[in-house]
């Protein structure tokens, strides 16, 4: 299964843009989000955001990560119905006061967890971190640290199921639906997963090592990447939201 931190190559505007637009209007985006306290607002946010993901043909990517956002969104929603007491009582411990507390949490998650996702999802990671040395001056030990953690994910999560499926074959139940008794069960495995990651992790140091990592200069990147008016677009873009945030 595809993880929704993969590249999907496609020919949308989005796609051509240039990898610093598409991270600018991604933190616009969560700017945005923080700065409103208007439901209707971080509404739109979040339906903006799913109609530029079905537009760019990533919703079937992203199908795990909406899933696990809405389970948690619940969770949240409950957690400040039954924490804020203030206001106006609905129904049992909820009140008005409660439930927009934690509706605003639940929408705020929705739009800071998407926008980077999505930015990840439609931008190869190592043009987004040329762009971000060569534009930012960052220092690339940072941003290959970042992008490295990044790319670990899919593979975590690989060397995760391929224990699982080890461990079922051998009679262990898995497929249980007791939350309880399944992190029980997964509580056991995180040994043997991290001494593949400490293992995958000292190979890329070698390899790193072994390449001239610290020798990398911001001028090393031999990729230019031009700044078309479709960038200037999708900048204009969140600077945009910001502004609409700030004064509706």
């Amino acid at each position: 299964m595809t993880s929704f931190f993969e590249y999907t190559a496609g020919t949308t505007l989005l796609h051509r843009a240039h990898p610093l637009a598409k991270l600018l209007l991604a933190f616009s985006v969560i700017i945005a989000a923080f700065l409103t306290d208007k439901l209707y607002v971080l509404g739109a946010l979040c339906i903006i955001i799913l109609a530029t993901s079905v537009s760019c043909g990533l919703f079937s990517q992203l199908k795990s990560l909406l899933s696990a956002l809405i389970g948690l969104s619940l969770v949240m929603l409950i957690i400040q119905c039954a924490l804020n007491r203030h206001g106006d009582v609905l129904a049992l411990f909820i009140t008005n006061l409660g439930l927009i507390t934690g509706a605003r949490a639940a929408l705020r998650l929705w739009c800071f967890a998407l926008p980077l996702v999505c930015c990840f999802a439609l931008t190869r990671l190592e043009d987004l971190a040329n762009c971000v040395v060569m534009y930012l001056h960052v220092p690339y030990t940072y941003v290959f640290t970042l992008m490295t953690a990044i790319r670990f994910v899919p593979i975590f999560s690989s060397e995760m199921k391929h224990i699982t499926d080890v461990q079922t074959a051998r009679g262990v139940e898995f497929d249980t639906t007791n939350p309880l008794k399944k992190l029980k069960l997964m509580m056991p495995l995180i040994v043997p997963l991290l001494v593949v990651s400490v293992r995958k992790a000292d190979m890329i140091a070698l390899a790193a090592q072994q390449r001239g990592f610290y020798l990398r200069q911001a001028h090393s990147c031999s990729k230019t990447y031009p700044v078309h008016l479709c960038d200037a677009l999708l900048v204009s873009v969140g600077c945009c939201l910001i502004i609409a945030a700030i004064l509706i």
